[in-house]
């Protein structure tokens, strides 16, 4: 049997905030294969972020294994760490704040690759313009600064950029939720097809039940930081069977059943295509 690109064991993540430490992610579990995806869905606050943070060693967990290429990533320090991370990439959900203002389009690509070891300004530049145009932008933008972007164009550099490190699992961190809905129809179709050509792997998180039915071949439902459902993307929607679920499945389906402070994180459902 062949083992899982990414293997993870009740991860947990814990912070302290006035002496009172909190866990925000408590004891999760999952596999994840190459060139499939899998979706991880939740209110906002129940932790979703703070694993995909972990997953690439932003934070450190308190507790938990995630196995990749043979390694416990969890218990690696910084210099061990630093041959893999090119292997796993992030896409945040903020394209704007993710992208340096003073750096060209071509020159925020470009980092990566000298950090992978191409060597010579223009050799660099040259694979950076040729992502860019990969992702849908033209040869003639690689060399406008993010400001000059639309948030959909900032958000494919931000894809160019993590491709440069030539990812073998890629963290979509909200990717598409600031986006409208005909960019992240575009955006979805990029990936789908980024995965199809080279195997990558996708956690997609998002709490948008209509994009992750798209996307995803299985979800995982988060809530308290824990995964109170896991199975296969249809399964969970159609047939869901935990309480919480429901309540997601619902309020995608009908704005007007959600309470709360937010109720934008469901609603977009509806537009982006309804859960049946």
């Amino acid at each position: 049997m062949t083992e899982p690109l990414l293997s993870v064991r009740d991860l947990t993540v814990e912070f302290t905030t006035h002496g009172h430490r909190n866990r925000v992610v408590d004891g999760v579990s999952f596999d994840l294969d190459a060139g499939r995806t899998l979706a991880v869905v939740g209110e906002s606050g129940c932790g979703k972020s703070t694993l995909a943070r972990t997953l690439v060693r932003l934070e450190t967990p308190a507790a938990g294994s995630i196995r990749y290429a043979g390694r416990d990533l969890a218990t690696l320090g910084e210099k061990e760490l630093r041959p893999v991370r090119g292997d796993l990439q992030m896409i945040f959900q903020d394209p704007y704040g993710s992208l340096d203002p003073h750096l060209t389009a071509a020159g925020i690509v470009a980092e990566p690759l000298r950090l992978r070891g191409v060597s010579g300004r223009g050799e660099r530049r040259k694979l950076a313009v040729e992502l860019l145009e990969r992702v849908g932008l033209t040869r003639e933008q690689a060399d406008r600064r993010p400001s000059e972007f639309s948030g959909g164009q900032r958000q494919r550099i931000g894809i160019a950029r993590a491709l440069a490190s030539r990812p073998k699992v890629l963290i979509c961190d909200e990717a598409t939720s600031a986006l409208d809905v005909s960019v992240q129809a575009q955006v979805l179709d990029l990936l789908r097809e980024l995965q199809e050509q080279e195997g990558i792997a996708y956690l997609f998180i998002s709490h948008n039940l209509g994009v992750v039915r798209e996307i995803s071949q299985e979800i995982a439902v988060m809530s308290q930081g824990r995964f109170v459902e896991q199975g296969p993307t249809e399964q969970v929607l159609s047939r869901p069977r935990h309480d919480y679920t429901r309540q997601l499945r619902r309020a995608a389906l009908d704005p007007a059943l959600i309470t709360g402070r937010k109720p934008r994180l469901f609603a977009p459902a509806t537009s982006a295509g309804a859960v049946s």
